[in-house]
């Protein structure tokens, strides 16, 4: 009697067992996906890292013959606050298998709402500072994906090497975003190390930046841009002021130098897409989770030139090298 009473308690136990393990929540075993992505605004560059993102993920569930079916969830938050916050409210109350924020304020406004649902981000320059992972190596929160931090350095030895007289170098950004605070504190950095003389300024909405250019006219020798959704999004404006006087533009993007910048040396949002789109096969379909995911950098770097504007303002592309 007390051997069987042991046997039946022990099968108790498993059956207990088995019952947690099969209602748990497991993504690999389904045959449709719904992933959330929440956007914080509309330009080139973020539009191409969620085409990218889609693109990496279909290849790799090609490539691995998983017959899935993935269901999109996608909201933009055109730049505003308060749309971050109802847009991130209700992309985890759908409860997603996966989620993605793509730029900094998507990002964390998507990390406030839930610490469970595993999270992606991709256009965010660092993880860390921007509060979203305890490191970039180890990140032990549910979140990790894709830095674009570019090379700022070498992005501004090559402004230098393509602008003439001696005035300053212009750098301008959007003081309100986290991610080109650091991007122009790295610039100012190596300016000082490299006797470059720089002048920031800052924009922080559509409106400033025509004024802010204006104020900068006949000042500069040509002019810095680092990944900043508000340069992004006002990048054909800047784009056709900065002809007019024949400054050159280096971007921290290709898809900003693409809308009228001059040159880059930097990364494809596309392709930092798709390896955040590998990352998410990963997750979905190996259980990798992103608190043991390192976040990673682009693997490939580009030289882009925009030869109609290099033209435009009297440059030659031979005069155009890699830093």
């Amino acid at each position: 009697m007390k051997k069987l009473l042991l046997t039946s308690i022990a099968l108790l136990g498993l059956g207990l067992t088995l019952a947690g393990c099969s209602s748990k929540s497991d993504a690999s075993s389904k045959s449709t996906l719904n992933v959330g992505i929440l956007q914080v605004v509309q330009h080139g560059s973020l539009d191409e890292a969620r085409q990218g993102f889609k693109a990496g993920l279909k290849q790799e569930l090609k490539t691995h013959h998983k017959s899935v079916t993935v269901k999109y969830h996608y909201l933009n938050a055109q730049g505003d606050q308060a749309n971050l916050n109802t847009m991130s409210q209700q992309l985890v109350q759908q409860k997603n298998d996966l989620l993605l924020g793509i730029a900094t304020p998507a990002a964390q406004a998507l990390a406030k709402k839930t610490k469970t649902t595993p999270t992606l981000v991709t256009a965010v320059t660092d993880l860390k500072s921007a509060g979203l992972v305890k490191s970039n190596s180890k990140p032990q929160t549910n979140v990790s994906g894709t830095s674009d931090l570019t090379p700022v350095g070498l992005q501004l030895k090559l402004l230098a090497s393509m602008s003439k007289g001696n005035k300053p170098l212009g750098i301008m950004y959007n003081s309100s975003e986290e991610n080109s605070v650091l991007q122009v504190n790295l610039a100012k950095a190596y300016a000082k190390k490299h006797h470059i003389n720089v002048k920031v300024v800052s924009a922080t909405s559509t409106n400033d930046v025509t004024s802010v250019l204006a104020g900068l006219e006949g000042k500069i020798s040509g002019l810095y841009l680092p990944t900043d959704n508000l340069m992004a999004s006002a990048m054909k404006t800047i784009g056709q002021k900065a002809k007019a006087a024949k400054l050159p533009v280096v971007t921290g993007s290709i898809e900003m130098a693409q809308d009228g910048g001059t040159a880059t040396y930097g990364i494809n949002y596309y392709d930092l897409g798709k390896q955040t789109g590998k990352m998410a096969y990963a997750a979905l379909e190996n259980n990798k989770k992103p608190q043991t995911t390192a976040v990673q950098t682009s693997k490939k770097l580009h030289m882009y030139i925009n030869k109609a504007n290099a033209k435009a303002i009297g440059l030659k592309t031979s005069q155009i090298q890699e830093p």
